[in-house]
């Protein structure tokens, strides 16, 4: 698929994996992992981006552990909508702009952030736009967090398949994240797999 044709799909998308998908699921097992490595490693008060965020599923989960400087970005512009319903003191208190990444990342300044994180967003990003991945860096001051799919096999990850189509719709990169992020300066932390993901924490040098 074309860069433009993935955001496109990411940006009108309904129905399955679409806001309000997710928004009826709420937290889970990842949101729970995100609460307690962010209070083990930062406290309150840090500044909090999630690229990705959708209708705020696992943002509202962090701001209900005591963290209120939240920020989000999504390209689907019903996310918002969405999240006043479900989570409406959340759409009140945080900071959330619709755009794609690619265009809203660049805006914000060196190290912004106290803390970066995405769930299941980094894995659709076009191979055409990994000069991305050098940004998230930039604009984070201590952790970047990353909650990705893997695969599923003993060693999750499908070390021979570049890109796969999730339900033969939309494609899914398959990447050495540890990889990416050490490559690019950040040291990895933690390794944690779910029953769906595998979160990787890393620290700015």
């Amino acid at each position: 698929m074309h860069p433009d044709d993935v955001r496109q799909d990411w940006a009108e998308r309904s129905g399955r994996y679409s806001p309000a998908y997710y928004a009826r699921i709420g937290p889970n097992e990842v949101s729970e992992i995100l609460a307690n490595v962010l209070t083990h490693y930062v406290d309150e008060t840090a500044e909090i981006l999630e690229v990705g965020c959708g209708s705020g599923r696992h943002l509202a989960h962090l701001s209900e552990h005591g963290f209120e400087n939240v920020t989000g970005i999504d390209i689907n512009d019903e996310s918002f909508t969405v999240m006043a319903e479900y989570y409406p003191q959340l759409a009140e208190t945080g900071t959330f702009h619709t755009g794609a990444v690619e265009d809203l990342i660049p805006e914000f300044a060196d190290g912004a952030f106290d803390v970066v994180y995405s769930v299941e967003t980094l894995q659709h990003i076009h191979p055409e736009d990994e000069w991305l991945f050098e940004e998230f860096g930039r604009i984070t001051a201590d952790l970047l967090v990353t909650a990705e799919n893997e695969g599923n096999g003993p060693q999750r990850g499908r070390e021979n398949t570049a890109v796969s189509y999730v339900d033969d719709d939309f494609p899914l990169y398959h990447r050495n994240w540890k990889q990416v992020f050490t490559a690019r300066g950040l040291v990895q932390l933690l390794r944690e797999p779910t029953a769906r993901d595998t979160i990787r924490v890393f620290r700015v040098r």
